[in-house]
């Protein structure tokens, strides 16, 4: 099924004719996004004697469709083409045959193609074939790059949603109504519009296996099969644990600081601790692909027997469980998905066992919910005897959990509006104006602005998220730090002025847009147009790749002399958690697109980014005043993320490189318009 939840803003919007979907012969479409030439598209239709009678873009869209499928009888492939042309240099890399079939195509119906952004998905019947398709189609512009998400198991499910919030707020539902769907996809990708190697869309195919049973398979554009790891299962939550009393021993030993590593006698105490911690993680990481389902869920039933005891045992369960949901690790037979359900639900649990706010007592942590949200007030008031710190106190880089004896506000934001004046984030905002200075949210689906609206100055401050949180989560934010555990939405960190934000996963569409500083750490992929309009002095590290318009318009300044840059690595993890290089560090055409100030420092030890890619900038060498600038940045990424700057970047085909041989500068092009000096000036 397909669904889209407001009308179109172009056409009869008055008219109940022109809402979503719109119904072909054998499809039905729906649109987000627009594209400006409706009458040239209409006037193709015209004359072939399809008249189109909404005036709006969308059903101009599934006429085409319907024509170049029922009519034209063209192959899946070749309509996505007309749809959606292959461009530049993602066209210039095309095998010879292709190019000259899609340039037949291009000839033929460029008059025809919707020009963007937009991107449609389109349910679709086969009837000759028995099969039913879900397709979704990006266009090159890029308006939203649709997400696409594949459960494999005992069921199968694929979806393709605007955003990823959707995704999980569907898996979620499912979830509650039938045990053998899990929360968490497997597989979770973004299409790059006329992306060479996939096309920008993908499909998902229901049809005869061949045996008398329906199979679910997904393709690319090209028809390449997408799947998820082969030789693992989901875990039963239906089925009782077979307690393990090994691994509840091994949870006793997490606790033990000298169990693990034994810290130097200068370490104080709450380090010990925080260096267990982290071992033990280490630790259980090393051991999990061998651990069966019991005895996973063995240990984090005890690791939460164990949080319940005091706030020391507590901390530590908080940062154990933290970082196992955070690195990336061979899962083994297990899917990496259900060991994520495991450990979050666990996570969870600690959470909502903590007590209530303006419950007596020393503890440090107090939870609050929507129904107790009046409850919000003052450290002092709310919950227990805490002393207020003072606000030059500074956030522990390495266990904030545990370094601290601040009071920590735990809040479920699952039954909060997205928005509103009683949103989550509006509740926060009243709790720092009480005394609070650290935040656990946990729970969202999709609630935004998480971090905004706490005004300037607000360097004591650290907020961690958990869940699937909402678009514009640290937004003009001036000092304090956020941490989202798992992927971030759209418009993250916009118009940022200082702080510091880590995303212990992917982000979505124009990240960081107008921002003028900050600390930004990224461990996976950008989406479309990150921080465009950026100025000031942002440092951002984003350890995957950008689709396409990165640092567009950027206007940052020189970053040796406190300007702004951005370092883009250009790495991945397989599925046992090892990092491995991209096929290429930068996919997209337009890199640095109009920039005037600041830099981006690419990790491209085999040269693959090309001049044909820059729209503003250009190439240079890395120099050891770069290198100098950005190694503590890197440093600060390998401690977030376990990301090694000798092992995994300077590391190549085996062999340890210099930075000048891995790394290259882009920087902006002085335009001659600018410079020219006239006589007599």
């Amino acid at each position: 099924w397909i669904a889209h939840q407001r009308y179109p803003t172009k056409g009869r919007v008055w008219h109940p004719g022109g809402a979503h979907p719109f119904i072909g012969m054998d499809e039905a479409l729906v649109h987000n996004g627009d594209f400006a030439n409706y009458h040239s598209v209409s006037e193709y239709l015209r004359q072939r004697n399809i008249y189109p009678q909404f005036l709006t873009d969308t059903e101009v869209s599934i006429l085409l469709f319907d024509l170049w499928n029922r009519v034209y009888q063209y192959p899946l492939e070749y309509i996505i083409e007309a749809l959606a042309p292959t461009m530049e240099l993602d066209f210039d890399q095309l095998p010879p045959e292709k190019q000259r079939i899609y340039r037949a195509i291009q000839a033929a119906h460029i008059h025809g193609s919707p020009d963007g952004p937009w991107f449609f998905i389109i349910a679709r019947n086969e009837p000759y074939k028995k099969q039913f398709q879900l397709l979704g189609i990006t266009d090159t512009s890029m308006l939203r790059p649709q997400v696409f998400a594949l459960l494999e198991g005992e069921v199968s499910i694929g979806l393709v949603c605007s955003e990823k919030q959707a995704i999980d707020a569907t898996l979620h539902s499912l979830s509650q109504e039938d045990k053998r769907f899990c929360p968490i996809a497997d597989k979770y990708w973004n299409a790059r519009g006329g992306s060479h190697t996939d096309g920008g869309a993908f499909m998902f195919t229901l049809g005869d296996n061949g045996n008398g049973e329906k199979e679910l398979v997904c393709t690319d554009k090209f028809g390449n099969v997408i799947s998820t790891r082969k030789g693992q299962t989901h875990c039963d939550m239906t089925a009782s644990i077979r307690f393990t009393a090994e691994r509840a021993e091994d949870a006793e030993k997490s606790m033990n600081p000298d169990s693990k590593v034994v810290p130097s006698t200068q370490t104080s105490e709450a380090s010990a601790q925080e260096f267990s911690a982290l071992s033990a993680c280490s630790a259980v990481r090393s051991q999990i692909s061998d651990w069966d389902y019991d005895t996973l869920r063995s240990w984090c039933q005890e690791m939460g027997r164990l949080a319940s005891e005091d706030d020391a045992k507590k901390a530590q369960v908080i940062e154990e469980l933290t970082e196992l949901m955070d690195r990336r690790y061979d899962t083994g037979t297990k899917k990496r998905s259900s060991v994520l359900r495991i450990l979050r639900e666990t996570l969870y649990q600690v959470f909502a066992e903590t007590p209530v706010l303006g419950t007596n007592g020393n503890g440090r942590y107090r939870f609050v919910d929507w129904e107790r949200r009046q409850l919000i007030q003052s450290a002092v008031d709310g919950g227990g005897q805490f002393a207020i710190r003072n606000s030059q106190s500074k956030i522990s880089k390495s266990n904030p959990h545990q370094s601290s004896l601040d009071p920590v506000l735990i809040i479920n934001a699952e039954d909060f509006p997205p928005e509103g004046e009683d949103c989550d984030s509006r509740w926060i905002c009243d709790a720092y104006r009480s005394g609070w200075r650290r935040f656990i949210a946990y729970g969202y689906k999709g609630q935004r602005f998480c971090g905004c609206g706490l005004g300037p100055d607000t360097h004591d401050v650290r907020i961690d998220v958990y869940g699937s949180s909402g678009d514009y989560l640290a937004s003009g934010i001036d000092g304090l730090e956020l941490h989202v555990h798992g992927d971030g939405q759209d418009q993250l960190g916009q118009i940022m002025k200082t702080g510091k934000l880590v995303v212990h996963g992917d982000v979505g569409q124009t990240f960081m847009y107008g921002a003028k500083g900050g600390e930004v750490y990224v461990l996976g992929n950008a989406a479309g147009r990150p921080l465009i309009n950026a100025v000031g002095r942002p440092r951002v590290v984003i350890n995957g790749t950008c689709l396409d318009y990165l640092a567009e318009s950027f206007m940052a300044g020189d970053p040796l002399n406190g300007g702004g840059f951005v370092v883009l690595n250009g790495m991945t993890f397989d599925e046992e958690g090892r990092m491995r290089e991209l096929p290429t560090p930068y996919p997209g055409g337009n890199l640095f697109s109009l920039a005037s100030g600041g830099a981006i420092y690419l990790r491209d030890p085999h040269g693959r980014v090309v001049e044909a890619q820059l729209n503003g900038g250009e190439l240079s060498p890395l120099t050891r005043k770069d290198w100098a600038l950005i190694l503590p940045y890197l440093e600060e990424n390998e401690r977030l993320f376990g990301i090694s700057i000798e092992r995994d970047l300077l590391t190549v085909d085996g062999v340890r490189k210099n930075p000048e041989e891995v790394y290259r500068k882009v920087r902006a092009v002085k335009l001659a318009v600018l410079t020219e000096v006239t006589d007599g000036d």
